[in-house]
């Protein structure tokens, strides 16, 4: 892997610094991957993603909706929480906002940000629109890692 021991940059567009210090790259797939590329990237999708070049993990979930295995979804957030020290590691969905910014909720709750504020973390250190639906909040403010 390229990018092993070398974190994000937190000055790029959409790096989410955990408090910490892990850093997280949130993003939607509309928007061009912008260099350098990640080493694992999370994708919360209705289908698993084609052509990605580097290594991935994906969990079913529909827009506006919830994912459909949380166990799956803490499992895979558990894995890019560990390698976040030492690799660029990124949450995606189309847009970039409600399913990534509900993953990146969940993720800074495994940080020990308590599940009652991690949406306003989020909110106030990635996208201030990120987690859309009440349903999403309720998701991030029940999620125990």
């Amino acid at each position: 892997m390229t990018g092993v021991g070398t974190p994000w940059d937190p000055e790029l567009t959409g790096v989410l610094v955990l408090p910490s210090g892990r850093r997280v790259r949130g993003r939607g797939l509309r928007e061009p991957a912008a260099a350098p590329r990640p080493d694992l990237g999370l994708y919360l999708l209705p289908r698993p993603p084609a052509g990605i070049g580097w290594e991935t993990r994906w969990v079913r979930w529909r827009d506006f909706g919830l994912p459909t295995d949380p166990a799956g979804l803490s499992a895979a957030l558990r894995e890019l929480w560990e390698r976040a020290p030492a690799e660029r590691v990124e949450v995606a969905c189309r847009g970039g906002s409600g399913r990534t910014g509900t993953a990146l909720a969940c993720l800074a709750v495994i940080d020990g940000v308590p599940p009652g504020e991690a949406v306003a973390f989020v909110r106030e250190h990635y996208r201030r629109r990120a987690v859309e639906t009440p349903g999403q909040r309720a998701f991030v403010e029940r999620f125990t890692p």
